[in-house]
């Protein structure tokens, strides 16, 4: 039911949408492949993918989740400590005065459907308090159906939900402001994002999620090398408006 009332309005904008590739589609095809022929490709963030930050609180852990695409697998930077799991959690730890368990399940290329089925079944059986879900990227440049976004989201939020977790979602990237994509596919894949991220926002409020723009700027100093992950810098500066509007000032 989520799934399908957060479809409501998008119908209009999705016929649109599939029109504007249908015409571009002679030139989006090709510059879609090239780019993808000729992309630089980086890595996964190296070490163990969980941890824990602030051991130096003596209280009660939170336990934090963060379940997504190549952002989640650290890609960009060397290290988990460096990508948005480690300082994410070290924010948190920080503003609620308490250690942060965290644990990062993320992988390349993945779509939600495919994480629903892939990553999620791997965290059903432990405890959770905070289960940050990032993703969109890959559903965006798969051009994955909205019906199957939604359902996919709102299946892993819902199942998470009921084992006591708060969920949190992360917009879709702004991929119109990806530089290492041209013109034409930011413009294509921007507007399929904006699409995606409408639908995830409803999602969100349907289900008492809570849903975080991305703030940070698509400048060189805040991209790895790649122009497509965040940098050391572009992760932290995400991680700290993100533990900001999570408001878990009251856990401590």
């Amino acid at each position: 039911m989520p799934a399908r009332q957060a479809l409501k309005g998008s119908g209009l904008k999705a016929w649109a949408w599939w029109l504007g590739l249908l015409v571009l589609a002679p030139v989006a095809l090709p510059l879609a492949l090239h780019t993808r022929r000729h992309a630089l490709r980086l890595p996964p963030a190296a070490g163990p993918q969980q941890g824990v930050a602030g051991a130096q609180f003596v209280a009660k852990p939170l336990r934090l989740l963060l379940l997504g695409e190549s952002t989640i697998a650290g890609v960009g930077v060397a290290s988990q400590a460096d990508a948005l799991a480690g300082q994410l959690a070290a924010a948190l730890a920080v503003r609620c005065g308490r250690p942060v368990h965290w644990q990062a399940l993320g992988e390349n290329g993945i779509t939600a459907a495919q994480a629903q089925q892939r990553l999620l079944p791997q965290v059903l059986r432990q405890p959770v308090d905070l289960a940050v879900l990032a993703l969109g990227v890959n559903d965006s440049s798969h051009l994955s159906s909205l019906h199957s976004w939604c359902q996919a989201q709102a299946g892993m939020a819902q199942a998470l939900q009921q084992q006591g977790a708060r969920v949190a979602f992360c917009a879709v990237p702004p991929l119109e402001h990806f530089t290492a994509l041209p013109w034409l596919l930011r413009r294509l894949l921007g507007a399929r994002a904006r699409l995606l991220d409408g639908c995830l926002g409803r999602v969100a409020g349907q289900l008492g999620a809570s849903h975080h723009p991305l703030q940070l700027e698509f400048t060189a100093e805040f991209l790895a090398e790649d122009g497509y992950h965040p940098s050391v810098l572009g992760y932290r500066v995400w991680a700290q408006a993100l533990a900001a509007e999570l408001g878990l000032e009251e856990l401590r």
